[in-house]
């Protein structure tokens, strides 16, 4: 896998959903409800959840993330022509406490071990935000959870990566930003971040201005590469 080192890293910042929290967890956990439609289900409520973001952001009428997240999720129930308020009501609910990848925790603690900064830098709303770390165990091992609600625009407008900047107080050559969706881990580099594309599905490399430092496919690898072990 990766084989770059990164050197005069003080910070690490996160994604959230997809890169620390299994977006996928949710829909799995009513497999019995949504039977062999979960997994569609589960691909297109993602799919629709970003495209929402990024199609407001250009049209300037924004809507937090969990508004965004609820219409993404209508969609992809009526494209699987379901109707279930409950199931709905119960899938809406669980997306607060997305179970976080396996190496997630350890991670962390080995970051912090190494006097490392660690922050979220997400779209979700400070309330999402917070109920998936605090489900997860790991709200000792973070310095910041930052949300887009501060700038009212979603990722990959510069200013929401400007935050971990000015809130962290370091330079953007001093983060490591890791992601697991492509488009953010490039748009980061573009930004002036060094940048890990935590790629755990296998995807494809982007059509997109500057390329992430490396990839990895699980965020155990991460501590080796910015010097932390």
């Amino acid at each position: 896998m990766a084989t770059v080192k990164l050197e005069h890293i003080k910070a690490c910042v996160f994604d959230a959903y997809g890169t620390l929290f299994d977006v996928n967890a949710a829909a799995r956990a009513e497999q019995q409800a949504l039977g062999d439609k979960w997994q569609e289900i589960a691909e297109i409520w993602r799919m629709k959840q970003l495209q929402y973001t990024w199609l407001r952001s250009l049209q300037r009428r924004h809507a937090d993330f969990w508004e965004v997240t609820g219409d993404a999720l209508d969609f992809a129930i009526a494209s699987a022509k379901m109707a279930d308020p409950a199931l709905r009501e119960r899938l809406m609910n669980l997306y607060l406490t997305l179970s976080a990848y396996p190496e997630v925790k350890a991670t962390l603690q080995t970051l912090k071990r190494a006097g490392m900064k660690c922050a979220i830098l997400s779209n979700g709303t400070p309330e999402m935000l917070d109920a998936a770390v605090e489900n997860a165990g790991i709200a000792s091992l973070l310095d910041g959870i930052y949300s887009i609600e501060e700038v009212g625009i979603y990722k990959p407008d510069p200013s929401v990566y400007q935050l971990a900047v000015d809130r962290l107080d370091v330079s953007p050559s001093e983060i490591s930003f890791q992601s697991s969706n492509g488009w953010d881990a490039y748009s980061a580099k573009a930004f002036g971040f060094n940048v890990i594309w935590c790629n755990r599905f296998g995807q494809a490399d982007e059509r997109l201005p500057e390329t992430p430092d490396a990839q990895i496919r699980t965020l155990d690898e991460l501590p080796a590469i910015v010097g932390a072990v």
